[in-house]
C-alpha cells in the first residue's frame, strides 16, 4: 500500500494511492486501522507532499563502505554514526532544494528511509525492529560540505530548510511486491547524469540494526524516519539542476535546485 499526504482545495490529508493512479482519502493519520472517506481524487488535481512530517530525522553516517572511501575522512564506524535533522528541513516531491546563500558545495546524498509506525520504537532488538516499522521511503540528506568539514559536527551543513526531501509516497508492503528491503537497488541522477548507484545490501549496518541501535538511544516516534546512509557517487548540485533519487520498488523522488531567499520572519531581508 502506497500512503500519501496530499494538499488538495479541502486542505491538507492522508490518503492511498491505487493502481488506477487515484488518491483514495484517509480518515485521520495513517496508522493503526484505515478508514476511508469515500473521497477520491486524480493526481492532477492535488499535490504530493512529503508523505509525513516527522518529529525528527535520525540519519546514519558513513554506512557505505565506498562511500567512506570517496569521503577520504578515515575508517568506517564501529558502530552506527547518527545525526539528525530538523523537521524543518523536510519537503516533498517536487519541492525546491533550496542553496544558502555564498554555498558552493552543497551535496546529493539519496538514501532508503525508514517510516517508524504506532507502535514505536524504544529499547527493540534487531529481532523486533521490523515489528515498529510502518514502511520505506525515498530521501536526499542534502549536505553542505564546507560547512560540515569546516564545523566537526554536522548540524548546520545538513540542517538548513529544504535540506531533507522525502517522498513521493510511503510503501507499506515491498514484500507483496517481491522485493526485500534488505536489497534495494539506490541511483542518483542530475539533470539525467547518473550520479550514485548502489544496493541496500551493502549497508554497513542494516535496516534492523539501526533500527534497534537508535532505540537505546531515543524513542523512536510513530512517524519519525531514518536515513539509513549513501553510496558512492555524491556530487555538487547548483540552481537550475534537477535531482532525482530512485529506490526499487518506491519510485522516484524528484526535486529542483534553487538559490535560497534571504526572506525574514520580521518583515524583508534579514
Amino acid at each position: 500500500m502506497r500512503i500519501v499526504r496530499f494538499a488538495s482545495p479541502q486542505g491538507m490529508s492522508f490518503g492511498v494511492l491505487d493502481g488506477d493512479g487515484q488518491v483514495a482519502q484517509i480518515e485521520g493519520h495513517p496508522f493503526g486501522r484505515i478508514s476511508f472517506t469515500g473521497a477520491r481524487y486524480a493526481q492532477a488535481d492535488i499535490r504530493l507532499l512529503s508523505p509525513i512530517l516527522p518529529s525528527k530525522v535520525v540519519c546514519v553516517g558513513k554506512n557505505y563502505a565506498a562511500h567512506v572511501a570517496e569521503m577520504n575522512t578515515g575508517d568506517a564506524p564501529k558502530e552506527p554514526l547518527l545525526f539528525l535533522k530538523p523537521s524543518t528541513a523536510v519537503i516533498g516531491p517536487g519541492d525546491a532544494i533550496r542553496i544558502p546563500p555564498g554555498s558552493t558545495n552543497v551535496h546529493h546524498e539519496a538514501e532508503l528511509g525508514v517510516v517508524i509506525g504506532a507502535r514505536g520504537a524504544r529499547n527493540v532488538t534487531p529481532d523486533q525492529a521490523a515489528a515498529s516499522i510502518f514502511g520505506y521511503t525515498i530521501g536526499n540528506d542534502v549536505t553542505e560540505r564546507d560547512m560540515q568539514k569546516s564545523d566537526g559536527q554536522w548540524t548546520r551543513a545538513k540542517g538548513f530548510d529544504s535540506f531533507c526531501p522525502i517522498g513521493p509516497w510511503i510503501e507499506t508492503d515491498l514484500g507483496g511486491l517481491g522485493l526485500d528491503p534488505a536489497d534495494l537497488e539506490v541511483t542518483c541522477t542530475v539533470d539525467g547524469e547518473p550520479r550514485q548507484q548502489g544496493r541496500t545490501s551493502q549497508l554497513i549496518f542494516d535496516v534492523s540494526t539501526l533500527v534497534s541501535y537508535i532505540s537505546q538511544v531515543m524513542t523512536l516516534l510513530p512517524g519519525d524516519v531514518v536515513l539509513t546512509g549513501t553510496p558512492s557517487g555524491v556530487g555538487p548540485i547548483r540552481p537550475g539542476q534537477q535531482v532525482e533519487v530512485t529506490i526499487q520498488g518506491l519510485g522516484s523522488l524528484t526535486n529542483t535546485v534553487t538559490e535560497a531567499e534571504g526572506v525574514s520572519t520580521a518583515g524583508g531581508a534579514p
